[in-house]
């Protein structure tokens, strides 16, 4: 068996989930509520507070599906718990994040703002202290969403090697480069 997928979930308190006739599984908890379609192969079933993914044989897709959807209904379930959170910081001169509501204004060095309309289900802060980096910070219950979000963000103005100038995760190391005059010698 899958080793993701034959692990349980554990349901935190306060936490429900509910898995109607046309296999979509809800799950509700104190943060909101997501839901999942999921293959008509797999069974989820619900005992003693924890969640049990099983599927119906060996086969390659079935245990695939198996290990997808037991990583999906985790991630839903801490979502609607604790949430996510991802933090981004503009690195450079005269880069600038500002947001009103779900709107995020960027201005990363181009001749022109990037108006970001982030969506409802994605609360968004912007930070800008001095001497210090402005920052972005993404909090949502759907993993998949803000990663999505996240990641579009970046590419906007992706960290370059040389200088690092550009949109990073906090925390993230970039790989470096060094510049030409390393290569005389």
């Amino acid at each position: 068996m899958s080793r993701v997928g034959k692990a349980p979930i554990t349901l935190a308190q306060g936490v429900t989930v509910t898995v109607s006739a046309d296999n979509v599984v809800t799950v509700k908890g104190p943060k909101g509520e997501l839901q999942q379609a999921i293959d008509a192969d797999i069974t989820v079933e619900q005992e003693d507070g924890q969640l049990l993914v099983k599927r119906p044989s060996d086969q390659k897709r079935h245990k695939a599906l198996h290990g997808l959807y037991r990583a999906l209904l985790n991630n839903m379930v801490v979502g609607v718990t604790t949430g996510y959170k991802i933090e981004q910081e503009l690195v450079g001169v005269g880069y600038r994040a500002t947001n009103t509501g779900n709107t995020l204004d960027l201005v990363l060095g181009y001749s022109h703002h990037y108006v970001f309309e982030l969506p409802k289900e994605i609360k968004v802060t912007t930070t800008a202290e001095k001497g210090k980096n402005p920052t972005i910070i993404l909090e949502s219950i759907d993993k998949q969403l803000i990663g999505q979000v996240a990641a579009k963000i970046r590419s906007l103005r992706a960290p370059e090697p040389y200088k690092g100038k550009g949109i990073k995760f906090v925390g993230e190391v970039l790989r470096r480069k060094a510049g030409k005059s390393a290569s005389k010698k």
